[in-house]
C-alpha cells in the first residue's frame, strides 16, 4: 500500500514537471510519518486528518494551490533523516509535518535546527523539545507528552485512588507519559513497568500486575499495542478487577478493534470524538464517511495543523518563500480548532485544557467517549516551558 501511495506520488510530481509555471503548487508540504509496522494506524491517521482537511479546503492552503508529499518514516529515525533530507534538499518543501514518535522528532533535531523550513508535529511531544531543546521552526499542535498524563494524574488523584500499576513502552515518549503522572499523582506507584516498542504479548507483564494487586492501572501504549494491552487486559480477568486508565491510547479504529474489553476503560485527551462542539462534531461525521473509522485524536491534530497552515499562508497572501516570515506567521496564526481556543505558548507548544472521558456503549451497540471531568487541567501549558529561551 505504502510503495503504490509513493508511486502515486512521484507520478504526480512528474506531471506537474510538464505542466506552465502558473500551474504548479504555490505552496508544497512534507508529510513524514510511521506508515508501516505495529504503529503504522497513528502515521495513517495523521494523513487522513490532513488530507481531508486538504479535500475540504478545495486542495489549498491559504487561498493557494498545495501540493503534498508523503514519506514513510517506518518508525526508525535513519530512516526519517533521509526522508527530511529527501523532502527539503530534493522536493524543495515548504513545511514539514507528521512526525509521529518521539524518538524519531530527536533524532530529528540538528537537521531541524539547521533550516528555517517550518516543522508542524502533530503526535509527538518530547519534553528536550519543549525546553531547552525548543526552536523558531518546530511547532507542535498535540501536546507535550507528559500532559495528558499530569492531567490523568491529577484526576486518580482528585478521586482518592492510592496504588497504581504504570505500564509503557520503553522509549521516550512513554517516560515522558509515566514522568508526566507521576508529577500529579501523589500516591503509591506499585509497579513502573517498562516493555519494548514492538511487544504485542503483555502477559508476563499482566501476571505481574495482578500480583501487585493495585487500586487502578494507567497505561501508554499506540496504536496495535493498546489493541493488544487492552484486549489482553480483559481477557485476564483485570478489567473487573482494576479499572483500566490511559492516554493517548484508546482511539482512533483501534476503539471498534478492541470489541467488548473497551468499556468502562478510561482515557484523557485535549479532544476526543466526545467533544462537544459544532465543528468537532462536523468533523468526526465527515472523516467517518470519507474513511469508514472514527477517528483519533492524531488525525484531529493534523487536521487542526492543515487549518493552522492555511491561516498562515493566507497572512501572506501564498508567498511563502521567506522562511522565517513564514515561522512568524505560523505562531500568530488564528485558526479555529477542534478542540476549541487554541494558542502556542511561548516554545512553540499549545496551551490548552485536558479532559477526561469514560468509553461507554451507546444505543447502536458501538463505543462512545462520554466526558467525565471537563477541564482536568485548564488553558495549561506543559512543564517545561520556562526552560525554552524563546518568548
Amino acid at each position: 500500500m505504502i510503495r503504490k501511495h509513493k508511486l502515486a506520488v512521484a507520478i504526480a510530481l512528474a506531471l506537474s514537471a510538464t505542466l506552465p509555471a502558473a500551474a504548479l503548487a504555490d505552496v508544497k508540504v512534507g508529510f513524514v510519518a510511521t506508515l508501516s509496522g505495529p504503529s503504522a494506524a497513528v502515521g495513517q491517521d495523521q494523513l487522513d486528518g490532513l488530507k481531508l482537511a486538504l479535500d475540504q479546503l478545495g486542495g489549498k492552503l491559504g487561498g493557494v494551490p498545495a501540493e503534498l508529499v508523503v514519506e514513510d518514516d517506518q518508525q526508525k529515525p535513519d530512516t526519517a533523516l533521509t526522508s527530511v533530507a529527501r523532502l527539503i534538499e530534493r522536493e524543495n518543501v515548504d513545511v514539514v509535518t507528521g512526525l509521529t514518535f518521539a524518538h524519531v522528532l530527536m533524532a530529528l533535531q540538528p537537521k531541524i535546527a539547521e533550516t528555517d523550513v517550518p516543522f508542524i508535529g502533530t503526535v509527538s511531544g518530547p519534553s528536550p523539545t519543549a525546553g531547552k531543546l525548543c526552536k523558531p521552526n518546530l511547532f507542535i499542535t498535540s501536546w507535550q507528552s507528559d500532559t495528558p498524563a499530569e492531567a490523568m494524574g491529577k484526576y486518580l488523584q482528585n478521586e482518592g485512588v492510592k496504588r497504581v500499576s504504570l505500564l509503557t513502552p520503553n522509549f521516550v515518549g512513554g517516560k515522558d507519559k509515566l514522568a508526566g503522572f507521576k508529577q500529579e499523582y501523589k500516591g503509591e506507584v506499585v509497579d513502573e513497568i517498562y516493555t519494548p516498542l514492538n511487544q504485542l504479548d503483555f502477559s508476563a507483564e499482566l501476571t505481574q500486575v495482578s500480583s501487585s494487586n493495585p487500586d487502578a492501572v494507567f497505561m501508554f501504549y499506540p496504536g496495535a499495542l493498546a489493541i493488544s494491552f487492552v484486549r489482553q487486559y480483559r481477557q485476564a480477568g483485570l478489567s473487573d478487577k482494576y479499572p483500566l486508565y490511559s492516554a493517548n491510547s484508546i482511539e482512533g479504529a483501534g476503539v471498534a478493534a478492541m470489541g467488548e474489553a473497551v468499556f468502562g476503560s478510561i482515557v484523557v485527551d485535549t479532544w476526543t470524538p466526545g467533544i462537544e462542539n459544532q465543528q468537532s462534531r462536523d468533523f468526526v461525521k465527515a472523516y467517518e464517511e470519507k474513511y469508514g473509522r472514527l477517528p483519533s485524536a492524531y488525525a484531529a491534530f493534523s487536521y487542526d495543523a492543515a487549518m493552522l497552515l492555511n491561516a498562515a499562508v493566507g497572512s501572506l497572501k501564498g508567498d511563502v518563500s521567506d522562511k522565517k516570515a513564514f515561522n512568524q506567521a505560523i505562531k500568530n496564526a488564528q485558526f479555529d480548532s477542534l478542540r476549541g481556543d487554541f494558542k502556542f505558548g511561548n516554545n512553540n507548544y499549545p496551551v490548552q485544557s485536558y479532559h477526561v472521558f469514560q468509553i461507554v456503549k451507546g444505543d447502536d451497540g458501538k463505543a462512545q467517549f462520554k466526558m467525565i471531568a471537563k477541564d482536568v487541567l485548564k488553558n495549561q501549558a506543559d512543564s517545561y516551558a520556562d526552560e525554552c529561551a524563546m518568548s
